[in-house]
């Protein structure tokens, strides 16, 4: 991954002047020792003083995810204004008590002092991430430290993220729409700009002496699955004229991501379907939006900063026939028919998690714009069945009345064979039927959902609430109905 944060991490520990300050700094001592990747601040911070100078460590040491550790009561004012004058994400977790004999002269109360810490963090509208449950052990810590990684490189991300957007939705695709002030309120930047400004800038790369060598990096990559080899000399040109324009337009940001109008007239006027140049473009860490779906393409770069690996966005798509359910996935998988549907995409999902993946044409294109003819300027998509494995489904929307939701669910795809074109998948996600219905339809969401790769619903919540979205769904288990679920 080029285009997301690399995280260093640090760690300043907190002391209250009238507990022992020698214990505090013992277990933070044992903390670094557990974890073995972390920078040590040795300032013990008491006062503001100590704030300042603490910070200013870390930030000269190239900290860019910190951790404040409570080793015992720890100071309300101090240890919460590093949060303010720290720059980037900030952790606070604190101490479990040793043993049962030190309780005398060795206690330290970090139990009772992360409440007044919260409490502070809240007066001054404060953002810091505290875990489930964040008091423990050295070596307890060390692995909440490792959680608070993926939720660092997300926040880290967005806030340095600048998505170039080309041309309008295509007709009928209201459904993603795009009320940008909510981009605004956590921090991204965006650019929206015509589609003859990316016609003109891949025009103008028409012979670009690198067009070569991409095609020969396609050609490696496809293997036998290079079936359409003579649309490569363009998709090599546009894949050339995306990355050109993200180094162009990244202004004061660090990180892009593109939402990209990709049809009816993209075909006609650029001569092929874009998909199997966003599957590479995913695969380097800049996902590409189909549709110009911006807040799809916003969920799909905060999946990649949280898995650390490429994503995909894919409709919601369609049912699993009951044939196919009842050969292939009842009594074999547990998983009711309702709990499957098929996630698909007319080819961007990157070869890498693809079972086999082929390049093609876009067969629903081909049929509106080349009926009877050989696929000419449909030509372009990376098809195949989707690798079964785990998968958590999710989305941030911005909504058209300007409010901010986002709904996660950690599923699987199935071993099963689909029978079908494009990038595509059988999905099951526990209580899908449900979930379909009471979020999805009930909160309007678009067809878009971001796909990665692992079960990393977790995170993903935890960035969510740190961008300060107030609702966010998640697939409820049957004892848990929905507000607008029908109890009888």
């Amino acid at each position: 991954m080029t285009n997301i944060p690399t995280i260093k991490l640090g760690i300043i520990s907190v002391s209250r002047d009238c507990f022992v300050i020698e214990l505090s700094e013992e277990r933070r001592k044992a903390i670094v020792a557990a974890h073995g990747d972390i920078y040590e601040c040795k300032t013990t911070v008491e006062n503001e003083k100590d704030m300042l100078k603490a910070v200013e460590d870390v930030k000269a040491a190239g900290v860019n995810a910190l951790v404040v550790f409570l080793g015992n009561f720890g100071p309300e004012t101090p240890e919460t204004l590093i949060a303010k004058h720290f720059p980037g994400p900030t952790m606070f977790v604190a101490a479990a008590e040793d043993a049962a004999d030190k309780l005398m002269g060795g206690r330290g109360d970090a139990y009772c002092g992360m409440l007044n810490c919260s409490y502070n963090l809240g007066l001054r509208n404060l953002k810091g991430y505290i875990p489930e449950f964040p008091v423990g052990t050295a070596k307890e810590i060390a692995g909440m430290i490792d959680e608070f990684v993926p939720i660092a490189r997300a926040i880290i991300g967005v806030s340095n993220l600048k998505i170039l957007s080309y041309g309008p939705r295509p007709q009928d695709f209201l459904a993603c729409n795009a009320p940008i002030k909510q981009l605004f309120n956590m921090g991204v930047e965006i650019q929206e700009n015509s589609e003859l400004d990316l016609l003109v800038a891949f025009n103008a790369r028409k012979d670009d002496p690198r067009i070569p060598g991409v095609i020969a990096d396609m050609e490696k990559e496809l293997g036998d699955g290079n079936k359409m080899p003579g649309i490569l000399p363009k998709l090599a040109q546009f894949e050339i004229t995306l990355l050109d324009l993200a180094e162009e337009n990244k202004g004061s940001c660090e990180y892009v991501a593109f939402a990209n109008k990709c049809w009816p007239a993209f075909q006609t006027e650029f001569g092929f379907v874009p998909c199997f140049v966003n599957s590479r473009m995913a695969a380097r860490g800049i996902p590409v939006s189909c549709e110009v779906d911006i807040y799809g393409v916003l969920s799909e770069y905060i999946g990649t900063c949280v898995s650390n690996t490429s994503v995909t966005l894919l409709d919601i798509n369609n049912s699993v026939p009951a044939d196919m359910y009842e050969k292939d996935i009842k009594g074999k998988f547990d998983y009711t028919h309702t709990d499957t549907f098929m996630g698909f995409h007319c080819g961007n999902t990157p070869m890498c998690h693809l079972s086999k993946g082929t390049l093609k044409y876009q067969l629903i294109m081909h049929r509106l714009i080349e009926p009877g003819k050989e696929p000419d300027v449909t030509r372009g998509t990376l098809e195949g069945d989707i690798k079964p494995g785990e998968i958590t489904f999710f989305r941030v929307q911005g909504s058209a009345e300007g409010g901010l939701t986002a709904y996660i669910a950690n599923g699987e795809v199935l071993p099963v064979p689909t029978q079908s074109f494009g990038g595509i998948g059988i999905f099951a996600i526990k209580e899908m039927g449900r979930f379909y219905r009471h979020v999805l339809i009930a909160d309007r969401y678009p067809h878009h959902g971001a796909v990665a790769f692992g079960h990393h619903g977790k995170a993903i919540f935890e960035v969510f609430k740190n961008l300060g979205v107030p609702k966010i769904s998640y697939n409820q288990p049957a004892c848990l109905p929905y507000p607008t679920e029908n109890p009888f």
